[in-house]
């Protein structure tokens, strides 16, 4: 069945009319046929599905009207960060469309020692709406309805600054010193997952992080590719704590 569903930034209500985006009304009446008089659903991000009915349609401008609301409840139960040194290609891409639709929460792009991509401010820009828009549209496909954010790049150094340990589970994939996710306790708060780019990370960014409270952890005796890491490490802690 085709997806029907479509992010607005609009704050939503019973009975508005609303127009979509110029990318979901081509998608909408392009790709999906749809007409006057049928029904889809959006979303904002706000934790509701909004049901809806297509009630015009001209050129490129289609105009929805909001007819009932759900809250949507398929969230993990577990509050990931997910802090992805940038890779390059599609690869950083790939990381983020699958992290969301595994259900992490927030995204936060890391500036790595090791990392092949150097971004200016003004591509980093361009890279952080691209990569929100990955975040949404994989929420799309995925049904989810809150929408996790993509932070701008940091190195460690620069968030470790700001955000202290606290309670939060710390993460890293490193075989030294390191052990098994099922060897661990379900975490009783959020989970915060470094994983380095293609060269993995630095000896002083792994000393860094063990000095700031991360746990280094082990998928296996294989080396994995920087989106494999992450993927696998989430989908591992959903299974074991999360609701896999």
């Amino acid at each position: 069945m085709a997806n029907l569903r479509f992010y607005t930034h609009h704050p939503l209500a019973l009975g508005q009319a609303i127009q979509l985006s110029e990318s979901a009304a081509a998608h909408a009446t392009r790709a999906l046929r749809l007409n006057v008089g049928d029904n889809a659903v959006i979303f904002n991000g706000d934790g509701f599905d909004y049901d809806c009915e297509l009630i015009s349609i001209k050129k490129n401008t289609v105009i929805v009207q909001i007819i009932a609301a759900e809250k949507i409840t398929n969230e993990s139960p577990l509050k990931i960060t997910l802090l992805q040194a940038i890779s390059s290609g599609d690869r950083m891409d790939y990381t983020i469309q699958k992290a969301v639709e595994l259900g992490v929460t927030h995204i936060q792009p890391m500036t790595s020692q090791r990392s092949v991509v150097k971004l200016s401010a003004e591509r980093a820009e361009k890279r952080i709406e691209h990569w929100q828009n990955v975040a949404i549209s994989a929420c799309e496909q995925s049904g989810r309805a809150f929408v996790p954010e993509v932070a701008a790049p940091l190195s460690l150094q620069q968030w470790l600054a700001t955000n202290p340990a606290n309670n939060s589970m710390r993460l890293l994939l490193n075989p030294i010193g390191a052990l098994r996710l099922g060897e661990m306790q379900a975490p009783t708060s959020e989970i915060q997952l470094l994983i380095g780019a293609e060269g993995g990370l630095s000896q002083a960014e792994i000393d860094l992080a063990n000095q700031h409270s991360f746990q280094s952890v082990v998928l296996g005796a294989r080396i994995l590719r920087t989106e494999t890491a992450a993927l696998a490490t989430i989908a591992a802690m959903q299974t074991l704590w999360g609701d896999f």
